[in-house]
């Protein structure tokens, strides 16, 4: 199976990664078929920032952020994710031409959402989370952040069943960041077989996050920028690639391109 890159386009004037460069819905379209044409299979637009202490836009804002985005990008013939937590959000993208929703809440954000997904029958992103942003971190706590991860998408996968979600709808993410210490991070990365063990397919979104960034600081020193976050990012997408993983999320498309590239001329060698 050959692993799919998902580009990120934060359409958000407080992304983590790119501080809001693509805010405006022409940038953003701009931004989204140049990554295209680098060579995303998809591409996931979203409206609300997620990183850790972010504060949520209201419904209407974002909706005005994502829709005309989505739009444009499905007219030009691309397939389209929508980051999106609220229920009616990805009710209008999908109508808006989005074909996968993606909520990094795997619906407990929205008690909606699994009603709006049954009932569009697209595919449906399911990440572990334990909070909203500003209380994520509080919950970082694991035994064995494996095992407990994979409990917790199995709970989400036997709810949304029962809600009308087919299985073959679902697609899993282990949530690295969300409620994750490096430590955290790291185990989930070495074990991503314990995740796909779950029967689903597995999406993979270390992008640019701080655990990489960490990397190499000495003196316990603040984590590079994310703009340097790259390299290490292309070599988790080695991994994730090895691992045999449905689709990695990551914002520099080339890099990882050329990532998954190098592992299928390894594997084709064998």
């Amino acid at each position: 199976m050959t692993t799919l890159v998902m580009g990120v386009v934060n359409v958000t004037p407080d992304s983590f990664s790119d501080g809001g460069r693509w805010f405006s819905p022409g940038a953003a379209v701009a931004h989204g078929l140049d990554l295209v044409e680098q060579g995303a299979d998809i591409l996931d637009v979203g409206g609300e920032s997620t990183r850790p202490g972010a504060d949520r836009p209201i419904e209407e804002e974002e909706l005005h952020r994502v829709i005309p985005v989505i739009r444009e990008l499905s007219r030009a013939g691309v397939r389209v994710s929508v980051d999106t937590m609220r229920a009616s959000v990805a009710a209008h993208a999908v109508d808006a031409g989005a074909a996968i929703v993606n909520d990094v809440s795997g619906g407990l954000a929205d008690p909606d959402m699994a009603r709006v997904v049954a009932e569009t029958g697209v595919p449906f992103v399911v990440m572990h989370w334990r909070g909203h942003s500003h209380q994520m971190q509080d919950r970082a706590s694991y035994d064995d952040v494996v095992g407990e991860v994979c409990r917790e998408l199995g709970e989400r996968v036997a709810d949304l069943a029962a809600r009308g979600v087919r299985p073959d709808q679902l697609i899993l993410d282990p949530g690295f960041g969300f409620a994750k210490l490096a430590e955290h991070n790291w185990s989930l990365l070495a074990h991503l077989d314990a995740v796909q063990a779950l029967g689903f397919p597995v999406l993979v979104g270390t992008s640019r996050k701080s655990f990489l960034g960490a990397l190499g600081v000495r003196g316990g020193g603040p984590p590079r920028p994310p703009s340097q976050r790259d390299v290490a990012t292309a070599a988790t997408t080695v991994l994730a690639g090895i691992a045999g993983v449905w689709g990695v999320r990551v914002h520099d498309v080339a890099s990882s391109i050329d990532a998954l590239r190098v592992v299928a001329a390894v594997q084709a060698s064998r």
